[in-house]
């Protein structure tokens, strides 16, 4: 979770987009599950690890990928 909060601090996440994703990873309880995240939200995730040029080291589910313009 620290690595959500820096996000919203770089302003890489808005408050709702770090709220939703906090609660998905807390509800989630295991890795599979966590990987199960709706694809907006992994969009968002993937661009801000992007920017904070930092790799999870994992896939999106359904192949998606962040577009930033």
């Amino acid at each position: 979770m620290m690595l959500l909060d820096e996000m919203l601090e770089l302003n890489l996440l808005t408050a709702d987009q770090h709220t939703e994703i906090g609660a998905w990873v807390r509800q989630a309880r295991t890795p599979d599950r966590i990987l199960q995240m709706p694809t907006h939200l992994w969009k968002v995730l993937e661009g801000a690890s992007v920017l904070m040029d930092f790799d999870p080291g994992g896939v999106a589910p359904d192949g998606a990928t962040a577009t930033l313009h």
